[in-house]
């Protein structure tokens, strides 16, 4: 495995040390701050205390990627809905600890330091003195405690406990220490907990919660009249869908955010406003308030065309998001007419890929086929892969067996063998399977007699995943099986992934070339959640200690009793070969079958629009843009 590609847990533990001292001279900043001048103006009007008094006692100092920034300005995006403005993730990254700007270690945030204790199964977190939310209360472990205990553990508001807060099938024992000081405690090690607490759907959800305000909306602290007259009032049944919906930064203007933008417009209008956060708790290395930039403006568009069109019309100043590689050349050859530039990141994903639902239940002859290995062999060898890289990816993705993260797997016959466009071998197996009779207009038919048809769920939000399952419809019609695409839009797509209603899945790994999280990416490989796209119902299984869902056997208990083993495993190591244990066991059954291994993507740039780094990665799991600190991102003035 090459060692770029790996994040280690004990590599991230040695480091701390390090961190902490690199970070602790970084802070040493000058005391004398400066604002945005917006800002400086609600302070003369009595609407706002002196910067100093704004800040925490240590605030956080960012360091530009290329020179002090100006502030002002509003960074123009476009989006297909509120919650596709992700200003609660990527562009309000802001957990306990994130990752740094390399995407390779892990860095205090909120938390200042972190100690690890007993073996690797206690984690105590000291938490920055002073940051307060945007309305200029204070943030201390009591957010955190309500976060856990108010929110975590009331199985009204969260059902299913977080797997990532469980070791060994037992929940974490959360301890308030002191007003900043806090510590999580596993009957185990954890050996990825710090990176959950860096992960999209975890760390920043800690503060989608603050105490102060939630409390009325949640019956432990609210009288029972009061809240029931809200509930009422909002057109709510329950009360702790009232508190669902106070408690979404990207919906609720009200809510109070430690991020550096925070929502000002309603959620229906068809401009969203986010206006600085005064309370922001960053500086730059001259003592500069951030962010530099005022508001954040995202037009809501009705389809991901129309981002594309004011991308080129030069109506965008910085985005990714709803970008398809496909749009690659449009954007190139406007680039001089909209003023733009066009950056390529890594995608922080695999390229296109197939997701047999080990657990359909629909048809059980089309469930027998979809388990039998040898049918998944049949689909993947029947790809023209080389074709699809062409068409679809212009020639610049790398092969399928390159997303796997270990040279034993790239460099073993076997498994290239997989992915190797061989119709005749594909044709072979079908007949073997005992698919050898066909209908008259070619197309095989089932061990029953009826017609066989499979069926790929793909995603409208993502249109080159869209556009390469057309061309998996003409090579698996070209092997004598009939193939219909079922697309969905992203809303629909996460009900029908949670119903278990499909055959296929047609979307993309959470691993690819260059790029492995384990925190993250082995959500692609193991069933321990419900939106395991080859398994939902195994990960419902794990993830409900068997209550639910389907007992997974063989190869696929294998890989889920290798991951159990590496959570809890305080071994480098040991957790390294049961990492490329899961993905051998994984690659081997076709639980997916890449289509690809990795690609870029075009990031839109104005001219005028700095501190944005060259190379980057857009992997979720990074919560990229947010990753690469968009506070210090500036648009630059005339």
């Amino acid at each position: 495995m090459a060692p770029s590609q790996r994040v280690s847990f004990i590599a991230i533990s040695c480091v701390i040390a390090l961190i902490i001292g690199v970070t602790s001279l970084s802070f040493a900043a000058s005391k004398v701050y400066q604002e945005a001048p917006m800002l400086t103006e609600l302070v003369k009007q009595g609407k706002l205390p002196s910067v100093e008094k704004r800040l925490p006692d240590d605030p956080m100092v960012v360091t530009p990627v290329n020179e002090i920034g100006q502030y002002g300005g509003t960074w123009r995006r476009a989006a297909l809905s509120p919650v596709d403005t992700m200003l609660h993730v990527r562009l309000g990254y802001e957990p306990l600890i994130r990752w740094d700007r390399d995407g390779k270690r892990l860095i205090p945030n909120v938390a200042t330091s972190w100690d690890i204790s007993d073996g690797g199964k206690t984690f105590t977190l000291h938490l920055r003195k002073g940051i307060k939310w945007s309305d200029g209360e204070p943030m201390t472990a009591d957010d955190i405690a309500f976060w856990y205990e108010d929110v975590i553990c009331n199985k009204e508001l969260t059902p299913v406990y977080p797997d990532w807060l469980l070791v060994d099938g037992k929940p974490a024992r959360f301890e308030k220490v002191d007003a900043y000081t806090i510590r999580f405690s596993f009957a185990k090690p954890h050996s990825m907990f710090l990176e959950y607490l860096a992960s999209p759907d975890a760390g920043p959800s800690v503060f989608n919660y603050p105490k102060h305000y939630l409390k009325q909306f949640h019956p432990k602290y609210a009288q029972k009249a009061q809240l029931d007259a809200k509930v009422k009032s909002a057109k709510f049944d329950n009360w702790y869908q009232l508190f669902a919906d106070r408690a979404q930064p990207f919906t609720n203007p009200e809510l109070p955010s430690i991020r550096p933008w925070i929502l000002k417009s309603n959620p229906t209008a068809t401009r969203l406003i986010a206006e600085r956060n005064p309370y922001y708790w960053k500086v730059d290395t001259k003592g500069n308030q951030l962010p530099y930039i005022d508001r954040i403006a995202w037009d809501v568009v009705q389809d991901v065309q129309m981002i594309t069109m004011k991308a080129v019309s030069g109506e965008i100043d910085m985005q990714a998001r709803n970008l398809s590689f496909s749009d690659y050349p449009l954007l190139m050859e406007n680039r001089d007419k909209g003023g733009y530039e066009v950056y390529l990141w890594n995608a922080g994903q695999g390229a296109s890929a197939i997701f047999p639902n080990q657990n359909f239940q629909g048809d059980q002859v089309i469930r027998g086929l979809i388990r039998n290995v040898k049918f998944r062999k049949a689909l993947s060898m029947a790809i023209n892969r080389d074709e699809v890289n062409e068409l679809n990816y212009l020639g610049q993705a790398t092969p399928a067996y390159t997303a796997f993260p270990y040279d034993s797997l790239q460099n073993d016959p076997g498994i290239r063998k997989l992915f190797e466009y061989n119709p005749k071998e594909a044709n072979k197996l079908l007949d073997e399977l005992g698919l050898n009779k066909r209908d008259k207009d070619g197309y095989r038919l089932r061990p029953d007699g009826k017609p066989l048809t499979l069926t790929i769920m793909t995603n409208l939000g993502y249109s080159i995943h869209a556009d390469v399952m057309q061309a998996i419809q003409r090579y698996w019609s070209a092997v004598g099986i009939r193939t219909v695409l079922d697309t969905v839009s992203g809303a629909l797509w996460w009900e029908r992934i949670d119903a278990n209603n499909y055959q296929f899945a047609g979307y993309t790994m959470e691993f690819g070339t260059d790029y492995y999280v384990p925190s993250y990416s082995l959500i692609s490989l193991v069933p321990k959640q419900g939106r395991v796209y080859w398994a939902p119902l195994y990960g419902r299984w794990y993830i409900t200690g068997g209550k639910e869902g389907e007992k997974p056997t063989g190869a696929v208990l294998q890989i889920i009793e290798d991951y159990r083993k590496l959570l809890v495993s305080a071994s480098e190591k040991e957790r390294d070969k049961l990492t490329e244990d899961i993905f051998r066991l994984w690659a081997e059954n076709l639980y997916g079958i890449p289509v690809l291994g990795g690609y870029n993507m075009p990031v839109v740039v104005k001219k005028n629009f700095e501190n944005v780094p060259r190379k980057g990665n857009l992997a979720y799991a990074y919560s990229s843009p947010g990753y690469l600190m968009p506070e210090q991102f500036f648009i630059k003035q005339k």
